[in-house]
């Protein structure tokens, strides 16, 4: 049976990532480096493809939870584990970002960050990024959580996790599970709630987000604040 040890060096996933660079991977052989090892009749990179064969693309792959990875022919808890927390690690990374002091004032790196946090929900979240005075981060929180249909977003308690955070400024975002992201006339009048709410304790609404399937949508470019 021919492994990937078989194969030249050059095409074996882990020395083309450190002789290339990890970004001249393919997506199965990205997956084969977590995956570590094959089985029987299949190498890593085989069971990689047949994954993405099954689901369709990485989103579709890594949105399935801890049992039910597992439960892929040629996965198992260990491996599955390993492609989760690499997912995990990615999310925390843009948080990282989202800590230089300047990160802000790129929005590509909010939305960045929030594609990464909201995007694989099948359902729609309402998220709250808080920040303090100069507009850093003091926190990040998934509000409300609701049906394919649309999230019930309570003021009320936007305001009482704006105080507790002690934030000056907030940034909205939520998803829609549709993949598009154009406001809808409620999103566009739940913000306008939420905005008059919280000028009331002094807090600035810098811009909501909306994640879908491709950019996310910010409201402050397109003039809806």
């Amino acid at each position: 049976m021919t492994t990937i040890r078989d194969w030249p060096e050059s095409e074996r996933p882990r020395e083309k990532l450190r002789e290339r660079g990890a970004s001249v991977l393919s997506d199965a052989e990205l997956l084969a480096v977590f995956i570590g090892t094959g089985r029987r009749g299949q190498t890593a990179v085989d069971i990689g493809r047949e994954l993405l064969t099954r689901h369709g693309n990485l989103k579709m792959l890594l949105e399935r939870d801890a049992t039910a990875l597992a439960a892929e022919p040629g996965l198992g808890v260990a491996k599955s584990c390993r492609l989760l927390a690499a997912l995990e690690l990615g999310r925390r990374y843009l948080a990282c970002e989202l800590q230089r002091p300047e990160a802000l004032a790129h929005p590509a790196a909010c939305a960045d960050y929030l594609r990464a946090r909201l995007g694989a929900y099948p359902y729609e979240v309402f998220a709250c990024l808080f920040l303090d005075n100069r507009h850093r981060i003091l926190g990040f929180e998934e509000l409300f959580r609701g049906s394919i249909d649309g999230a019930s977003v309570h003021p009320r308690e936007v305001v009482r996790r704006c105080l507790a955070h002690n934030a000056a400024a907030v940034i909205f975002a939520h998803n829609h599970p549709s993949g598009v992201a154009e406001p809808s006339q409620a999103d566009r009048a739940i913000t306008t709630e939420l905005k008059r709410a919280l000028e009331l304790i002094q807090v600035r609404v810098v811009d909501h987000f909306i994640v879908g399937a491709g950019a996310p949508t910010s409201f402050a470019a397109r003039g809806l604040l």
